[in-house]
């Protein structure tokens, strides 16, 4: 797919999805151009015997709603991000914010590999084109992609890869997989 600039912007939407504290807030953050909007708010005791804080005890805050960030490509070419809300009490958002979606990354944490399996059932169901990129966590025991893939009974199709989310080239590498992958998709769905 070729976008060549006209006086109609292309925008492209792309969503961050994972479990609770697996990094989502803060991929949108190291590569947004804008000052992401970030709808996070403190863990209160309401969220006690809810929120699952196991392998993330030091996180303090949630992502409530959504976070939105932006990059723009070219001129003409804008890139919107939309990072989901982690726990399950706030998935009801899912579709609405998934509507228009190019496809998703899936952040996953293998200090809690099986919380992105919400996330990746979810893209599936739909036939919304998804790569999964790990968040290594420096307390993190590391695995390979293909023990990953494995673990998370994924289609050989789908990229796995191992990110850190706190470096901006790390969230771009993740961001031009899923765009490759995607259109890799769209292409033979057409064909």
């Amino acid at each position: 797919m070729d976008f060549e600039p006209s006086d109609e912007p292309v925008a492209l939407k792309i969503l961050i999805a994972g479990g609770f504290g697996v990094g989502k807030t803060t991929l949108v953050g190291a590569i947004s151009e804008i000052r992401p909007l970030r709808t996070e708010e403190v863990l209160s005791d309401r969220g006690i015997g809810i929120d699952d804080t196991d392998g993330v005890e030091g996180k303090t805050t949630t992502t409530v709603a959504m976070d939105f960030g932006r990059i723009t490509i070219r001129e003409g070419l804008v890139v919107y991000l939309f990072g989901t809300p982690g726990q399950e009490r706030f998935w009801f958002m899912w579709d609405e914010l998934s509507y228009g979606a190019l496809g998703a990354v899936v952040l996953a944490d293998t200090r809690r590999l099986t919380d992105c399996f919400p996330s990746i059932d979810y893209f599936e169901q739909r036939g919304t084109p998804f790569i999964v990129a790990v968040n290594c966590f420096d307390d993190a025991d590391q695995y390979d992609v293909e023990e990953v893939r494995s673990a998370l009974d994924l289609d050989p199709d789908v990229p796995v890869l191992m990110c850190d989310v706190r470096r901006r080239a790390s969230a771009k590498t993740v961001l031009v997989t899923l765009v490759e992958h995607s259109l890799r998709v769209l292409t033979a769905s057409q064909a």
